[in-house]
C-alpha cells in the first residue's frame, strides 16, 4: 500500500480487514484431495487425486519431506502450493509422511528413513504408476534422506533427484558455526549426549530455528500486517506460513544424536560418506541426475553449505545447481517460487522423464557400438542393385537423433528462466 493509499487499495484493505475480523484468515488451507496406497512402520505413500482436465502426462514425483516439520510444506495454501502446481499440469503426484513421530522414540535413527522408509516409497510409488520411474523431491533434511537412499539403495527406479535447501556443510551454517567450538570441547558433547538421552530426544529445535530466522520479520509483523493490508495474496501466505511453523515436532532420540554428533559436530556429509547403520554410505554412488536448489536468503541452509554437495556428485549422470529466490521455506512455497523453483522442476522432469537409470554405470556407452555395427547387411549390395546402397546410408540418422545426454547450455544459464539466474551453475558430467 502506498504512503498515500490510492482510493482502491482503501477499499481492498477494508475488505481484507473485515475478511480478517469475521473469518479469522484469508488463506485457503484446504489440503489436496489424496488417497493412502502404500504403508508401513512410521510409512504412508499418499497419491494426490489427479486434475480431470489436465492430461496426464511425464514419469511420477515423489515429494519427501525432512523431519519435525509437517508434509504441509508441499501443500502450503491453496494458490501456493507445489503439490497443486503439479496435479494442474497432470504429473503424477505422490507424497510419503511419517506419521506420528516425536522425540519419545528414542531408537529411531536416519538409516530408519534413508534405508527403509524413502526406498520403500520410491519403489511404492513406481508400481503404482505401472512401473515407471520416480522423481525424487526432498526438501531440506527430506533432500539428504532422498541422496543418502538413492546412493545407498543402487537398484531404486530414480528417474532424477531434486534437492532443495539441503545443507551438507555445516560449517556454513550461521547458527552453528559459531558454536562449533563450544560443541568441539572434550565435555560439551558428552554432556548433551546425556541431556537428549535422559529425555528421549530434543525440543522442536527446528521450529526455533525456522523463528529465529524470520526474527526480524516476527518483530515487524504487525507494521508489514498495516503496510500489506490491501493484498490479499501476502495476507494469506503469512497465515499459512504461520500455521506451519507451529506445526513443526521435536526430533526423535537417536535421530537427533545422529544430527548432533556427525553432522553438527562432525561435518561428515560434507566429506561426502556418513556411516549409517552398519556400512557407510557414499554421495559419491549417486548415479541419478540430480538437481540441487539453493535459497538466496536462506539463514537455515545458506547458499555455500548446500553448494557443498556439486563436489561429491561424482557418480551422477548429471548435477545442477540453482539459486533461486527465498529463505528456507520461501524457495519452496514461496509466492516467488511458482515462478522459479517450480519452473526449473517443470523443466528438469521433462529432461529426464522416461530415461531409465542403467543398472551399471557405462552401460550405455557399450550398448551404442552394438546397435550400430552393420556388418552382416553390408554384404547384400553385392548380390543385388547397387541402387540399394542409398537407403542403406539413411538408417544411422535413426541412431543419431536418439537422446543420450542433457541438452547442451551455457554454465549458469537458462533461455526460459523467468528469475535471474546470475548466481546459477549448470555442471554437466
Amino acid at each position: 500500500m502506498d504512503l498515500v493509499p490510492k482510493p482502491d487499495q482503501l477499499v481492498a484493505a477494508a475488505g481484507n480487514a473485515v475478511h480478517l475480523l469475521l473469518h479469522g484468515g484469508l488463506a485457503d488451507l484446504r489440503p489436496m484431495p489424496r488417497a493412502l496406497v502404500d504403508e508401513g512402520t512410521l510409512r504412508e505413500v499418499h497419491h494426490y487425486r489427479p486434475d480431470p482436465v489436465a492430461a496426464k502426462r511425464g514419469d511420477p514425483v515423489l515429494l519427501v519431506p525432512p523431519l519435525a516439520a509437517p508434509a504441509g510444506c508441499f501443500d502450503l495454501r491453496r494458490g501456493c502450493s507445489l503439490v497443486e502446481h503439479l496435479v494442474g499440469n497432470g504429473r503424477p503426484t505422490y507424497l510419503v509422511e511419517y506419521g506420528d513421530v516425536s522425540f519419545p522414540d528414542p531408537n529411531l535413527g536416519l538409516e530408519h528413513w534413508a534405508q527403509e522408509i524413502v526406498p520403500a516409497a520410491v519403489r511404492a510409488v513406481s508400481e503404482h504408476a505401472g512401473g515407471r520411474p520416480v522423481h525424487v523431491v526432498g526438501w531440506s533434511l527430506g533432500g539428504i534422506f532422498a541422496m543418502l537412499a538413492a546412493a545407498d539403495v543402487r537398484d531404486l527406479p530414480v528417474a532424477s533427484l531434486s534437492v532443495l535447501g539441503s545443507p551438507v556443510d555445516t560449517t556454513s551454517v550461521p547458527m552453528v558455526a559459531p558454536l562449533r567450538p563450544l560443541l568441539t570441547t572434550a565435555d560439551w558433547p558428552a554432556a548433551v549426549g546425556r541431556t537428549y538421552r535422559a529425555l528421549g530426544g530434543a525440543p522442536p529445535l527446528v521450529r526455533w530455528a525456522f523463528q529465529l530466522g524470520s526474527f526480524q520479520r516476527l518483530v515487524t509483523k504487525p507494521i508489514a500486517v498495516a503496510v500489506h493490508l490491501d493484498d490479499a495474496d501476502w495476507l494469506a501466505q503469512v497465515e499459512a506460513v504461520d500455521r506451519f511453523a507451529a506445526s513443526m515436532t521435536a526430533y526423535p532420540g537417536r535421530s537427533f544424536g545422529q544430527l548432533y554428533h556427525r553432522f553438527a559436530v562432525g561435518n561428515a556429509l560434507a566429506t561426502g560418506t556418513v556411516e549409517l547403520g552398519d556400512r557407510p554410505v557414499s554421495l559419491a554412488a549417486i548415479t541419478a541426475p540430480t538437481l540441487v536448489f539453493a535459497g538466496a536468503t536462506d539463514g537455515i541452509a545458506p547458499v555455500e553449505s548446500v553448494r557443498a554437495a556439486l563436489p561429491l556428485l561424482t557418480g551422477a549422470r548429471e548435477a545442477r545447481f540453482e539459486i533461486v529466490p527465498g529463505g528456507h521455506l520461501g524457495m519452496l512455497a514461496g509466492r516467488a517460487a511458482r515462478e522459479t523453483t517450480w519452473r526449473a522442476l517443470d523443466e528438469w522432469f521433462e529432461q529426464w522423464d522416461g530415461r531409465r537409470r542403467p543398472t551399471r554405470r557405462g552401460a550405455t556407452k557399450k550398448a551404442t557400438p552394438q546397435k550400430s555395427a552393420p556388418k552382416a547387411p553390408a554384404k547384400a549390395p553385392t548380390k543385388a542393385s547397387s541402387k540399394k546402397t542409398p537407403a542403406k546410408k539413411a538408417a544411422p540418422r535413426k541412431a543419431s537423433a536418439e537422446p543420450t545426454a542433457a541438452p547442451e547450455g551455457a554454465i549458469g544459464t537458462h533461455p526460459r528462466r523467468r528469475h535471474s539466474s546470475s548466481g546459477s551453475r549448470a555442471l554437466r558430467r
